[in-house]
């Protein structure tokens, strides 16, 4: 999917939003677990119930991993079943040595025809580059997160050659840019990171972020939108728990769509001076 593609479908849907499907299998709704397939089961009726809401869907590889071959054919029947003018993303956070990038690529953009995957960047260019190397495909870089974890290294101060001192995510973001554009690359930024999304903005100011964290973690959607939405939108601002899992009874897919059209409709508001 293109990035007119993106824009034009926020635009029609009034809508940036992408709902993460993490769908623990502990966490399903009893009545499901009879079926072939509970994790599908549930993921098909959130997304039949959430589609004309959201502009992308997320699938969080490691709860569909964590069940082995079941979870794969679980993750594979979602994937299919999700309408193809929705942008996909295999959550996976993948990143190693060029050739073993290159089969990731593979598996995420070929045998699972995901539109993007994340990708840690830790390793340098040659472990990211196998990604960008997929025409119309999208690599989603993490760039500053939301965990505790992140401040162990992602705000060390380091100055690379004669360069004044900054803090390491920024580097890391001004590195990635130049390896791809507008058309294939995205960053990750955390919602709780409003602070510094300023700064990003500023770093890159064309290219979309995806921004999790809003909600259940505690991110403002309102600073999230001010702050980091650029002429083309440029977000896709994601939920997760706060939709999929609303409710644990027979009305999970009611609910669900309940706390969609809540984000939805702030969304719509923000979207009225772009």
């Amino acid at each position: 999917m293109n990035r007119q593609t993106i824009i034009s479908e926020i635009r029609k849907k009034k809508s940036y939003l992408c709902i993460g499907l993490d769908s623990d299998a502990s966490k399903i709704p009893s009545h499901l677990l009879s079926a072939e397939d509970p994790v599908f089961e549930f993921n098909k009726a959130i997304i039949d119930s959430t589609h004309d809401v959201c502009v992308s869907y997320k699938i969080n590889t490691a709860f569909y991993e964590s069940n082995g071959l079941q979870g794969w054919q679980s993750m594979e029947k979602t994937l299919r079943y999700i309408p193809n003018n929705i942008f996909t993303i295999a959550d996976a956070k993948r990143g190693d040595i060029g050739n073993t990038s290159t089969q990731y690529a593979k598996a995420f953009f070929q045998s699972l025809p995901f539109d993007s995957i994340t990708v840690a960047p830790y390793m340098g260019q040659d472990s990211v580059q196998p990604f960008l190397d997929f025409e119309g495909k999208w690599t989603i870089v993490l760039a500053l997160t939301s965990n505790e974890g992140a401040y162990d290294f992602q705000y060390l101060s380091t100055a690379e050659g004669s360069t004044e001192s900054q803090e390491l995510f920024k580097q890391v973001i001004q590195k990635v840019s130049s390896w791809g554009s507008e058309e294939n690359l995205m960053f990750v930024v955390g919602a709780t990171k409003t602070a510094q999304l300023q700064e990003v903005r500023q770093l890159i100011p064309n290219h979309f972020l995806l921004v999790p964290g809003v909600g259940a973690q505690g991110g403002s959607l309102e600073e999230v939108s001010k702050i980091g939405m650029n002429a083309d939108i440029g977000l896709l601002v994601n939920a997760s728990r706060q939709i999929i899992f609303a409710s644990s009874g027979e009305d999970f897919a009611i609910k669900a769509r309940e706390e969609a059209l809540k984000l939805q409709h702030e969304m719509a508001k923000y979207l009225q001076s772009k």
